[in-house]
């Protein structure tokens, strides 16, 4: 039986920046950062309180997807204070936080220009 989801995977160009991305600007810790191939590290971070985590990491013939909206989102307590936090770290938003009728959201890139919803659990 299923019992949750273990990571994400997110494509990127350098694991080196993603990894400072992930680690100095959003606070990620690292869980395993070691040799896959000639090519790419396993490098498979920690979100601090949760339990799924995600990898740096682009499957061969999958780099096409760098750089575009990736298809997962974040959650915070406040995403207003969590998004001024983030933007005080140099993260760039591509949508501020606002509210609609069905929650508060925003959007940020990392430094592939990958794009993240970051929002709020209720």
């Amino acid at each position: 039986m299923i019992r949750g989801l273990k990571f994400v995977s997110i494509p990127v160009r350098n694991q080196d920046a993603s990894l400072k991305f992930f680690t100095e600007k959003l606070g990620f810790k690292v869980a395993t950062d070691q040799p896959f191939n000639d090519k790419q590290r396993w490098i498979e971070l920690k979100i601090p309180g949760a339990e799924t985590g995600i990898t740096l990491f682009t499957p061969p013939g999958h780099e096409d997807r760098i750089g575009g909206f990736q298809p997962l989102s974040f959650w915070c307590d406040d995403v207003f204070a969590t998004a001024a936090a983030m933007k005080s770290k140099g993260v760039e938003f591509a949508q501020d936080p606002k509210t609609e009728h069905w929650g508060t959201s925003a959007i940020f890139k990392d430094v592939d220009g990958n794009m993240y919803v970051l929002s709020s659990r209720s």
